[in-house]
């Protein structure tokens, strides 16, 4: 199944930001036929080809290399990892904040019966008091929203238990 487009589910933490002035949310799920827990996801999300892409642009600009180890980190309980820290985590689900403060990117795992895992991806982008979202995140809203489904269809390879089954 494709990643699709869903409204932010209630009483998630990503859906504290929902709804709200001057802010952008969205999300997406896609079914996984199998056991996942959020540790899995985290990892497979942060180690996909195309993330590792994201994470080398990052590297240059924190002036460090961003390691595999900090997503396990991440995925173990850490706090922190490479531009974002832990604003709340829960069951099968972790909220990120970027360090400007102004993104949120939220990842949840959800068993359904039948061995099939919703994978969720959600981000937020919050405005700075008094303002409207800046013009940039209109206008780059389309290359995200195309980039976090190929992120979460990426996630249903490295997820999968079976090395042999990653792309």
């Amino acid at each position: 199944m494709m990643p699709r487009a869903i409204s932010v589910p209630r009483d998630t933490l990503l859906s504290r930001y929902a709804g709200q002035d001057a802010t952008y949310t969205d999300c997406y799920e896609v079914m996984f036929v199998g056991d996942a827990d959020l540790g899995q996801f985290i990892t497979a999300f942060y180690t996909t080809w195309l993330f590792r892409a994201e994470r080398l642009i990052l590297s240059l600009v924190l002036r460090r290399r961003i390691k595999d180890s900090e997503v396990s980190a991440l995925a173990k309980g850490a706090e922190t990892f490479a531009a974002w820290r832990v604003e709340d985590r829960a069951k099968g689900e972790i909220l990120l904040c970027d360090l400007s403060g102004r993104t949120r990117s939220w990842l949840a795992v959800v068993p359904n019966e039948g061995g099939v895992t919703r994978l969720l991806f959600g981000s937020a982008v919050v405005a700075d008091s008094g303002r409207d979202l800046p013009r940039s995140v209109r206008v780059l809203t389309p290359v995200h929203k195309a980039y976090s489904r190929a992120l979460l269809w990426l996630c249903l390879l490295y997820t999968s238990p079976n090395p042999r089954d990653r792309g």
